[in-house]
């Protein structure tokens, strides 16, 4: 055994052995030749028994010690182990540097673990989806603040927390069950009804955990999602409506022309008019949609320019003038000052000229319409269009600037329209930095304000 450990002990034994027999020596100087040369030989021998017994201990030490060092190494892996530790300063002076080798990579390990789970936590606090994770006893262990949000949790998260605590609906709690039964994932969707209904795409995951098979939900807010299909699916339904009627009176009295109305003298003048009317309420709508879908598209090439409002509405008054007269309604300019916005032209005249024309056509006989633009106390200009007609019940407001919203749509065909002005009006409006309110009283009429930032016409 090449050992340091090994050398000293055998030299403290051989120095204890001659000390031992100095002793017995100058002890039994007066004894007995022959007694003392037996005590010595007992001596001798009883101290060489007892370097053998120490040997064999030693063996058996060294052998450990070695096996705890060979252990310690592979901890450490071959890649980390240093080559100094395979010096010969001693088997338990390498002993102790495997250890401290072990310990301070153990205690990085233990940093980077603490690190990660740092970040991951943080990761997961700050994503815009909900993560809800739960141990094997369906306890919350973590749920991130935008679960709470979401969900319209109040209170503290306490720990220990169950699942129907924290998301209250039997149809996840029942998903969450499976998974952590059956280790498969499941995707579902569900509505969680909260003071605002929101609808949810929750995939659910089994996670390993220390305790046994945990669960992990991730939830995707489609609430958004599932109002913009079906706003897609009323559009599609309220096109397809709107351009039924107008082509069903087309082919209608096409049909009729070509059965042998067209010999008909007193009425074939008549069909031809009523398919005119249609083909030109389709080109209406037509135009409509394409200017909506411009307009939505936010795709405007032209450059904002400086727009004289008072030249805007007394253009508008003008084209509007005859119809007013055939409908029996009076236009009051109210109060045109000479005020200046920032936005296009052309977009700002088709925005007005619809409220003004929507004014008109759902005013009474003998009734009014008053247009005014005026500054406001915060630098804006307000054009208001004010009516004498029907008005529009209050449930009906938040909707009127949807596509193809009618009020009372026996009224509106008979009146004409597209039912797409006042969302053009909303669109062109805001395109411009602006809004559009509305207030308005069941039989007393309506005004509606436009609000735009105000410019300089030196601009």
């Amino acid at each position: 055994m090449n050992s340091s450990l090994v050398r000293r002990l055998l030299f403290a034994a051989l120095v204890l052995i001659l000390g031992t027999l100095l002793v017995l020596q100058h002890t039994l100087a007066a004894v007995d030749p022959e007694v003392r040369l037996r005590a010595l030989g007992i001596a001798l021998a009883a101290a060489l028994f007892a370097v053998a017994v120490a040997l064999l201990v030693l063996r058996s030490l060294t052998t450990r010690v070695r096996s705890l060092k060979r252990a310690a190494e592979k901890l450490l892996g071959a890649e980390a182990r240093p080559a100094a530790m395979y010096d010969a300063g001693g088997d338990l002076e390498a002993l102790e540097r495997s250890f401290n080798s072990v310990g301070q990579e153990l205690r990085g390990m233990v940093d980077n673990l603490r690190f990660e789970s740092a970040r991951r936590e943080a990761i997961l606090a700050g994503m815009g989806e909900g993560v809800l994770a739960v141990d094997p006893d369906l306890k919350v262990t973590f749920c991130n603040e935008a679960l709470l949000r979401a969900t319209g949790f109040r209170g503290e998260l306490a720990e220990g927390m169950g699942v129907l605590e924290v998301v209250r609906d039997p149809a996840l709690y029942e998903a969450i069950r499976s998974v952590r039964s059956t280790g498969d994932s499941v995707n579902l969707r569900f509505v969680l009804t909260t003071a605002t209904p929101r609808t949810f795409a929750v995939g659910v995951r089994p996670m390993v955990t220390a305790s046994g098979r945990g669960v992990i939900a991730i939830f995707h807010d489609i609430t958004g999602l599932e109002r913009l299909e079906q706003v897609r699916k009323d559009f599609v339904a309220n096109v397809s409506h709107e351009l039924r009627t107008p082509l069903a009176g087309i082919i209608g009295y096409a049909d009729t022309l070509l059965d042998g109305a067209l010999d008909d003298v007193q009425n074939r003048q008549r069909f031809v008019e009523i398919i005119r009317s249609s083909a030109v309420r389709l080109s209406s709508i037509v135009a409509d949609l394409l200017v909506l879908t411009e307009l939505e598209s936010g795709a405007d090439p032209q450059e904002p320019e400086v727009i004289a409002v008072r030249g805007v509405l007394e253009t508008v008054l003008l084209t509007v003038d005859g119809e007013a007269k055939a409908r029996g309604v009076r236009l009051v300019p109210e109060e045109l000052q000479d005020l200046y916005a920032a936005g296009r032209r052309l977009r700002l005249e088709q925005a007005v000229l619809n409220l003004v024309a929507n004014a008109i056509k759902f005013n009474r006989p003998g009734g009014e319409v008053r247009v005014r633009a005026t500054p406001t106390g915060d630098g804006r200009v307000a054009i208001a269009v004010s009516d004498t007609g029907v008005g529009i019940p209050s449930q009906d407001v938040p909707r009127i600037f949807e596509r193809f919203y009618r009020v009372d749509r026996a009224r509106s065909r008979d009146v004409g329209g597209t039912g797409l002005g006042l969302s053009i009006v909303r669109h062109v409006v805001e395109g411009m930095g602006g809004r559009v309110t509305v207030e308005s009283q069941l039989g007393a009429g309506s005004t509606f304000t436009i609000l735009l930032p105000s410019a300089s016409p030196g601009v």
